[in-house]
C-alpha cells in the first residue's frame, strides 16, 4: 500500500556527508551505518586504532563531523559538578577542547544506569548543541566557544536527565516528561529562546519518560514523533500542535522510534515493555484505527530498535535479541545474548553490532535466522550507543573512547 510518508530521515542528514554521524543513531537517526566494520571488537583486537581517556563521567554517545568527535561529560570539581562539552580528534583521540557549560552544586538523585551527562550532542556545519535535561541546554561553535545557553526550562526530573533533542526547522525539540505536568518544547537554535511549548495531552498516572524525538519529512510537511508516558504523539515542528496520538499503558519510555512501511515502531516502556506498530497518516486519537500490531514479549525498555527491509531487530534490557517481521509482528527468532543491554544496536553492512553493559560486543548476521558471528569483551562498563564515521566504529565506555576499523 502506498503511503504519503517517506521513511524517517533526520533533517541533519540532508546537509551533511553520509559518512559522518551527527546525532544519536546516526545521519538517518535509525542506527544505520554506511561502513564495513571488523568482527573482532575487543580490548586486544588488531583493529583497535586507539583508546583515549575521557575526562569525567557520562553516557552520552559520540557524534562525529569532519574528523572531530563531540561528547558531553560531568566533571567533579570538588564542590559539585561541571557539565562540559568535549571535542576529540577522530584521528588519534587527542582532547582538542573541554568547555564548561553549567555548574551544578547539588544534582538530583539518578537511576543507577543514568549519568549527569546522558543526552547525546547534535552537530551540524555551524554549531554543536548539548543538552543536560532539566539542568540546561547550550550551543557552541565548532571550536568550543559558547554561543548561548538556557537553564530556564525547569521541570521535576525522575531518575535524572535522559532524552536527546532533535533538530527541525532551526529548532531544538525535546521532551520534558518529569514527575508532573509533562510537556514538549522547542528552542530557537539561533539564541536558545523558546519557540513553543505544548503540554502532553494524556494524563498519565506515571508521567516521567526519556524518549528522543524522530523528525519525519512527509509529502504534507514535517512531523516530530515523540513517545512519552501512556502515549506516542506526532507534533507539528512549526508550532507544537499535536497532529495525532496513540495511547497505551507505559511510562519511563526511552527508545527512539524507527519508521518504515508507512508505520512507526516503538516500545511502551515500564512496567512490561511491549513493541508496537502504528500506521502513519492519521489525525487525532488513532489508537482504535491505526495500531497495526502489538508484541508483548522481548521489547526493550532502553535500547532503540533497528529496521532493515522487512526485518525489525530489537534487544531487550535483559539481553534477549529478537528479529520480527515488521509488517505483521511475527517473531522470526528470539535468542539470549547475555548480560544487561542499554546501548542501541547499529546495523552496518548487513551486520548488527550490540554492546552490553559489561562491555561485551556482539556481532550478528542480519537475517531471519539467528547467526552470532562474534562475542568479544572491552573489559569496561558501557551504556552509551556506538557511533560509526568514515569506516570506523566508536564506543564509549566508563572511562575511555575506543576507535576500531
Amino acid at each position: 500500500m502506498k503511503t504519503a510518508f517517506a521513511w524517517a530521515t533526520a533533517l541533519l542528514a540532508l546537509h551533511l556527508h553520509a559518512n559522518d554521524w551527527p546525532q544519536f543513531r546516526g545521519p538517518g537517526a535509525q542506527g544505520h551505518a554506511n561502513a564495513k566494520l571488523p568482527f573482532d571488537i575487543s580490548a586486544t583486537s588488531d583493529h583497535l586504532k586507539w583508546k583515549a581517556p575521557v575526562p569525567g563521567s557520562g553516557w552520552s554517545s559520540p557524534v562525529i563531523l569532519n574528523g572531530k568527535i563531540y561528547l558531553t561529560s560531568a566533571i567533579d570539581r570538588g564542590e559539585g559538578l561541571s557539565l562540559n562539552a568535549l571535542c576529540l580528534s577522530a584521528e588519534n583521540g587527542k582532547l582538542l577542547w573541554n568547555t564548561p557549560i553549567f555548574a551544578v552544586d547539588s544534582a538530583p538523585r539518578m537511576h543507577r544506569k543514568n549519568s549527569q551527562a546522558s543526552p547525546t550532542p547534535i552537530v551540524n556545519g555551524q554549531q554543536v548543541y548539548v543538552h543536560f535535561g532539566h539542568m540546561g541546554t547550550a550551543a557552541l561553535s565548532l571550536d568550543g566557544k559558547v554561543a548561548w545557553k538556557n537553564d530556564t526550562i525547569k521541570y521535576p526530573p525522575v531518575h535524572g536527565n535522559g532524552g536527546t533533542p532533535a533538530l527541525a526547522d532551526n529548532k531544538l525539540i525535546f521532551s520534558c516528561d518529569g514527575a508532573r505536568d509533562p510537556f514538549v518544547i522547542a528552542l530557537h537554535t539561533k539564541d536558545g529562546s523558546q519557540a513553543w511549548k505544548v503540554n502532553r495531552s494524556i494524563d498519565a498516572k506515571r508521567k516521567f519518560s526519556f524518549s528522543t524525538p524522530l523528525v519525519l519529512q512527509t509529502t504534507t510537511g514535517k512531523q516530530v514523533l515523540l513517545p512519552g508516558s501512556d502515549m506516542i504523539g506526532s507534533y507539528d515542528p512549526t508550532n507544537g500542535k499535536e497532529i495525532w496520538r496513540a495511547t497505551y499503558d507505559g511510562y519511563s519510555v526511552v527508545p527512539r522510534p524507527v519508521v518504515g512501511h508507512g508505520m512507526v515502531f516503538f516500545s511502551t516502556g515500564f512496567d512490561r515493555a511491549k513493541a508496537m506498530a502504528v500506521q502513519l497518516g492519521g489525525k487525532g486519537d488513532v489508537t482504535e484505527t491505526h495500531v497495526k500490531w502489538i508484541l508483548p514479549k522481548g521489547a526493550p525498555h532502553t535500547p532503540s530498535m533497528v529496521l532493515t527491509g522487512n526485518e525489525l531487530y530489537m534487544v531487550s534490557d535483559g539481553g534477549i535479541a529478537s528479529c520480527v517481521d515488521a509488517k505483521s509482528g511475527e517473531v522470526h527468532w528470539s535468542e539470549r545474548l547475555g548480560g544487561g543491554c542499554s546501548a542501541s544496536p547499529i546495523l552496518a553492512n548487513g551486520k548488527l553490532y550490540q554492546v552490553n553493559e559489561a562491555g561485551t560486543v556482539y556481532v550478528l548476521e542480519a537475517g531471519k535466522e539467528f547467526n552470532l558471528l562474534s562475542q568479544k569483551s572491552l573489559g569496561e562498563r558501557s551504556l552509551a550507543s556506538p557511533a560509526v564515521a568514515h569506516g570506523a566504529l566508536y564506543i564509549r565506555t566508563a572511562a575511555h573512547l575506543w576507535r576500531f576499523e
